[in-house]
């Protein structure tokens, strides 16, 4: 497999970033940057492409290996290569020619290579993101099996990433069949185990699909919660640089 993580040099003027975010709470409007496509805006999950910006941006400098082993619809990757880093990123369903298959339990990387590991994962069995039995997203968020998938790929980010590197994980709780479960806590445990934490970050979710009238009219009725954010954790592998 030709692995080519060089940074894409753009020679056009770039539109300008905002500045780097100073607190836990992150809101970003649009899911892309305006002048910019960063990623898939209408693909279902899609992660907010600021919020790979700041952490690129504040974790990393330009020509760091930054590594996506879920990379969806590859706005991790445009992320980094627009801000002059190298990616890589995975995928059992590769939506991209750029995107390799890959298990994101086995990545076909030698260890610590990687500067910062980036992970937007599934947090349940509510959204079917493959046919791959192998998929997180095929796992209920209430069985110890989700979890036990949850380690096993920040095992894998552990080993890939360099002593000092960052993981950016985002996760968010569930609530099906009049159940709530907090996946965030359950994840993080999980995370605990392998590396350090740095920081938890409030990521405001916009553009959801329960953002409608149907399910506002719904989660008043009914009485429950509709997620209005999801967690960013923000750790480090410890050992010397």
């Amino acid at each position: 497999m030709g692995l080519n993580p060089r940074p894409i040099l753009l020679s056009e003027p770039r539109p300008p970033l905002p500045p780097l975010e100073v607190t836990t709470l992150w809101d970003f409007p649009r899911q892309s940057v305006e002048g910019l496509r960063l990623g898939d805006s209408t693909y279902r999950g899609v992660t907010p492409a600021l919020a790979c910006v700041n952490v690129i941006r504040r974790f990393t400098n330009p020509g760091d290996l930054v590594v996506d082993p879920m990379c969806g619809s590859g706005t991790s990757l445009d992320a980094a290569r627009f801000l002059a880093r190298r990616a890589l990123g995975f995928d059992l369903a590769p939506r991209r020619p750029d995107i390799l298959p890959a298990d994101a339990r086995a990545l076909p990387l030698p260890s610590a290579c990687a500067h910062l590991v980036f992970v937007d994962s599934p947090y349940g069995d509510n959204v079917r993101y493959s046919d791959d039995p192998r998929c997180l997203g095929t796992l209920a968020a209430t069985d110890d099996a989700f979890y036990d998938a949850v380690e096993a790929v920040a095992r894998e980010a552990h080993r890939v990433l360099r002593p000092q590197g960052v993981l950016a994980w985002i996760i968010s709780d569930a609530y099906r069949k009049h159940r709530f479960t907090p996946v965030g806590f359950r994840a993080y445990e999980r995370l605990l185990r392998h590396f350090a934490p740095v920081d938890v970050v409030c990521l405001a979710r916009r553009n959801d699909r329960s953002a409608n009238p149907m399910w506002e009219h719904r989660a008043r009725t009914r009485g429950f919660y509709l997620r209005g954010f999801k967690y960013l954790f923000l750790m480090r592998k410890e050992g010397s640089a």
